[in-house]
């Protein structure tokens, strides 16, 4: 692992904190109705697809598992059809596959000390 993709791992992981302290507390109902919050959260996962966009090819393709392209996907389709971007899709994106990225690139850093 480059110093460079050290460096954006570790903003990958501060962003995913930042988007669970948006969420703290929400339920999806309560998520879906607080518009400032899901601007919030939406802006997080654009700031997270774009890190993505930025790590090495070398780095994605010694790390399949982790769903790079859906990542930097995700960040397009925020980016550029947010208004007809489900909030509920946001929701679930944040509450179910955030915390495995987290894991994913926790356990990724931790085997590249």
């Amino acid at each position: 692992m480059t110093s460079r993709d050290r460096q954006i791992c570790d903003k990958l992981l501060s962003e995913i904190s930042v988007a669970g302290e948006l969420l703290h507390g929400y339920t999806a109902d309560a998520f879906v109705g607080d518009e400032r919050t899901v601007r919030a959260v939406a802006m997080t996962l654009i700031n997270i697809g774009e890190l993505v966009k930025n790590l090495t090819p070398e780095l994605k393709v010694a790390h399949p598992e982790i769903p790079w392209r859906a990542i930097s996907g995700m960040r397009d389709i925020t980016a550029h059809k947010y208004q007809t971007l489900r909030k509920e899709d946001v929701y679930n994106t944040c509450v179910t596959d955030l915390p495995l990225f987290e894991r994913q690139l926790a356990a990724l850093m931790k085997e590249n000390q």
